[in-house]
């Protein structure tokens, strides 16, 4: 019933009265084509320039205002971005070059960038089943060229070839790789990767703790997840809203994700796969989630930040915690139903209950039928010389 919802619903967005946005990087353009445009939207860039401070007081000067009053009528201010289009970060920043005028220091929750999902997206994303993650992680890091970094810190290697019932310690993901690059390793993985083989990694059903153990350890929390010390939620939010498409994806999980008691699902609209896009979305950015721990069944997911020692600010830091750690909505979002008689396609699959047992027989794809390149375990060796 839920598919159900989320598929009439996309409907709406392709109907006749929906209409596009342009996207910021060509209303940019149109703007610069315009003297009167192209010189407040100058303005407008050197009123956000600098830091939190320096830029609350040029906003507050009559000069940026009048700017900004020219700009909302602009192209400019409509626009929006898509998702992993060829110039995404320019396309953000264009963006934010005006909201971030009207928003700065004012609205908790900020309004996405990115243009709504169509419902043949939501399709192409649907795919998406718990078959056997082991499986999964191997083809994607064997089939996939682009990713071969993030496999090997992953630990691919001695997991596949290891025991399948105590999780082994990855001494890789002690490399000095660096917190950024492990990130943008992430972020390269899941934008690359086709959703039906990464999907699963995180999504995957799991009777045991050693399972569970292994989906938690996808985006390798020690190199991408978890610091030394846990900073400030708040420290975490401020850090990533200061970057445009960290900002850019976190305003998107919160459009997206956002708990209303309006809907079955509690997503906005009961667009749950909207929510999954945004999850995913984060990962690999400054608010990275991922699983609290461990269990196979209770699942939690969460930033890796504290609200302690925020002062007259803790109630912030906790709604913003709470997002993550009590949000009904993605609860529903890691564990969809499947989809109903509303017209989906044949063949249209996501992800199966938690109580499930994944199988290799219903998996999407298996070893001998995607690649002649499948590297077998009598290679080992070869593997962990490069």
């Amino acid at each position: 019933m839920v598919f159900q919802s989320v598929y009439c619903s996309f409907f709406e967005l392709g109907s006749p009265n929906w209409r596009e946005p342009l996207d910021c990087v060509r209303a940019s353009e149109l703007c610069n084509q315009n003297s009167q445009c192209s010189s407040r939207y100058r303005i407008m860039r050197q009123c956000l320039s600098g830091g939190d401070k320096e830029r609350s007081t040029m906003l507050a000067s009559k000069e940026c205002q009048r700017a900004l009053e020219v700009l909302q009528d602009s192209p400019l201010y409509d626009c929006r971005c898509k998702r992993g289009m060829k110039k995404e970060l320019q396309c953000l920043q264009n963006y934010w070059s005006i909201h971030m005028g009207l928003t700065e220091g004012e609205e908790f929750y900020e309004t996405s960038p990115y243009e709504p999902i169509h419902f043949s997206e939501e399709f192409r994303h649907a795919s998406i089943i718990s078959g056997n993650a082991d499986v999964s992680l191997h083809v994607a890091c064997f089939y996939y060229p682009l990713v071969p970094k993030l496999c090997y810190i992953i630990g691919i290697y001695t997991y596949w070839w290891g025991s399948t019932t105590h999780f082994q310690e990855d001494k890789s993901s002690s490399l000095d790789s660096g917190k950024e690059e492990g990130r943008y390793a992430l972020r390269q993985f899941f934008e690359r990767v086709s959703s039906e083989l990464s999907y699963p990694l995180l999504f995957c059903s799991c009777l045991d703790q050693a399972c569970a153990e292994r989906r938690r350890r996808t985006i390798v929390p020690s190199c991408s997840h978890q610091e030394r010390h846990k900073p400030s939620c708040l420290e975490l939010r401020h850090t990533c809203r200061s970057d445009a498409l960290c900002r850019s994806r976190l305003a998107d999980f919160h459009m997206n994700c956002q708990m209303t008691s309006q809907t079955v699902t509690s997503c906005p609209y009961d667009n749950y796969i909207g929510c999954l896009m945004s999850y995913i979305g984060l990962i690999g950015s400054d608010v990275t989630p991922n699983y609290s721990d461990n269990s196979p069944t209770n699942i939690t997911i969460s930033l890796w930040c504290t609200c302690r020692g925020t002062g007259h600010q803790e109630p912030d830091c906790e709604a913003f915690h709470r997002d993550f750690t009590h949000n009904t909505c993605l609860m529903t979002t890691a564990q969809p139903t499947s989809p109903s008689a509303c017209g989906a396609p044949a063949g249209a699959q996501v992800i199966r209950s938690q109580t499930v047992r994944p199988s290799i027989g219903t998996s999407l794809i298996t070893l001998a039928s995607v690649s002649p390149h499948i590297i077998l375990p009598n290679n080992r060796a070869k593997l962990t010389q490069r």
